[in-house]
């Protein structure tokens, strides 16, 4: 196959059989998107930007002055004209010196067509070029397309049609996912100060969650960025290195990208299957049937965090948190354990001290207010969900700890809130005088055990049995049902106040 000419000065001036000799400039790689022929004064309104103009001359008289070039030539340059070609042997033998010297002063390319050369046959040749590109570049993406297609029939799909778009546009390819991470790239390597940028850049199209297609100029390297997925949903970003993409190249491009994104959106429909089972192993774990909790999500997570483990509470998330948490997850194995608490109040997190900071990443990236827990063992989970709700009631934004929480409580009680308070422990108070017992010191010592019956009846040196009969007794009296974290919580800020 012969080799593909492009549509350039250089290419025009190389060809043999039209004669053509440069005069003025040494531009060969400019590209000529069009040859046109006028021999007006002032042909501009007739031309558009990257043509060559060819003249025979005829406009300028004998007696024509350089100011009478270098005004054409100015005129010309400023229009956007990509080069003059100079017919000879037609109204003059030669190429006058002052359209020469006005080239040269404008750095003009300028070049002589002989008498034999016709113009069409240089407006021709020009022309073969660009439909000989043109058709190289709509053969050059169907094969792409083809390439990209077939990638995607194989074990890592996604992987592998980065990989081949990488390939095929000859720079480097990377997909982001919905957490801003690096999911797949090729080359596999960046330099730190551009992969950092692209970070930035992927991580502020995705906080925004909208539709959206950049630029991004870092290191003397140029990247476009397509996000992929719906509005308020969004999938990823699809990162190309590409200065300047064609047509062609951005069919390539916009055709990976509903690849992709159509490829997420399936994932999506399995991570609302994740989620039923998720859902599930809350139940179990808030029933105490830890070990159940653990048989499912050894295989389908890597296990659960380890013990002693952070509970969080969040506020009602928007849908989209799931698929990022999913991915989060999947990334810290076995560090972060999710799931949505029954009621659609909100999600359970789970999550070890050295995955503690993917609460704050949590509560910016899905908007939500989210309560954590102290550090305890899944025996405990309902107490802690219990300590979490309460951090999460205090009106905080972003992620609020019990330590912290509690604290504050208690130092902005007032003398109202306190009165209510004593209101409220009155009847176990009367009860206590009347009957010589102390279910108010019963009912605090089972609160800051944090309900786990064992340790309180041990604090209070009385059998749990017993303890718990006392529990019912408080119950009775108060007309509450202690089992209601309502309740608790009630009790507990009345309590608190009146220490």
């Amino acid at each position: 196959m012969a080799a593909l000419v492009p549509p350039t000065l250089g290419a025009l001036l190389d060809r043999a059989d039209l004669s053509l000799r440069a005069v003025v400039g040494e531009e060969r790689g400019q590209r000529l998107r069009w040859i046109h022929s006028s021999d007006l004064l002032n042909p501009t309104p007739f031309l558009d930007d990257g043509v060559a103009l060819l003249t025979t001359g005829t406009q300028f008289s004998r007696r024509a002055d350089a100011s009478a070039f270098d005004t054409y030539v100015r005129r010309l340059t400023e229009h956007g004209v990509a080069a003059i070609g100079f017919g000879t042997d037609v109204a003059r033998a030669r190429v006058p010196d002052g359209l020469v010297e006005a080239c040269r002063a404008e750095r003009m390319p300028l070049f002589e067509v002989p008498f034999g050369t016709p113009f069409i046959a240089v407006i021709r040749a020009n022309a073969e070029a660009i439909a000989a590109e043109g058709y190289a570049r709509r053969s050059w993406a169907l094969a792409a397309q083809r390439a990209i297609s077939l990638a995607a029939l194989r074990p890592d799909p996604l992987g592998a049609v980065i990989a081949e778009l990488a390939r095929q546009l000859g720079g480097w390819a990377g997909l982001f996912d919905a957490t801003g991470a690096l999911a797949h790239a090729r080359p596999a390597r960046l330099p730190q100060a551009v992969s950092a940028a692209l970070h930035e850049q992927t991580g502020a199209m995705l906080s925004r969650a909208v539709r959206a297609a950049d630029l991004l100029d870092v290191e003397g390297r140029t990247f476009s960025l397509q996000t992929l997925g719906r509005g308020g949903e969004l999938r990823g970003v699809l990162a190309v290195e590409a200065a300047a993409l064609d047509q062609e190249a951005r069919g390539v491009v916009t055709s990976v990208v509903a690849m992709a994104g159509f490829a997420l959106e399936q994932n999506e429909s399995l991570t609302l299957a994740r989620g039923a089972l998720r859902a599930g192993v809350v139940r179990a774990l808030l029933a105490g049937e830890v070990a159940l909790a653990r048989s499912v999500a050894q295989p389908a997570w890597g296990g659960l965090p380890e013990e002693p483990a952070l509970v969080g509470v969040t506020s009602p998330a928007p849908a989209s948190l799931a698929s990022f948490l999913e991915l989060r997850a999947a990334q810290l194995s076995g560090r972060l354990f999710f799931g949505e608490l029954p009621g659609g109040e909100g999600m359970l997190l789970i999550v070890d001290g050295r995955a503690a900071g993917t609460l704050d990443e949590v509560s910016a990236r899905g908007g939500v207010r989210i309560g954590v827990s102290h550090p305890a063992d899944y025996a405990r989970l309902a107490a802690s969900v219990d300590e979490a709700r309460v951090a999460r009631a205090a009106g905080r934004d972003g992620v609020g700890a019990i330590g912290e929480v509690s604290g504050a409580l208690m130092s902005a009680v007032g003398e109202e809130t306190r009165a209510a308070a004593r209101t409220l422990l009155e009847p176990l108070a009367r009860h206590d005088r009347a009957h010589g017992t102390d279910l108010i010191g019963t009912l605090r010592a089972w609160l800051d055990a944090d309900t786990r019956y064992e340790d309180a009846a041990r604090t209070l040196g009385v059998h749990r049995h017993t303890l718990r009969a006392r529990l019912a007794d408080a119950e009775r009296v108060l007309g509450h049902d202690l089992s209601s974290f309502g309740a608790r919580a009630e009790l507990w800020l009345a309590l608190g106040s009146t220490r």
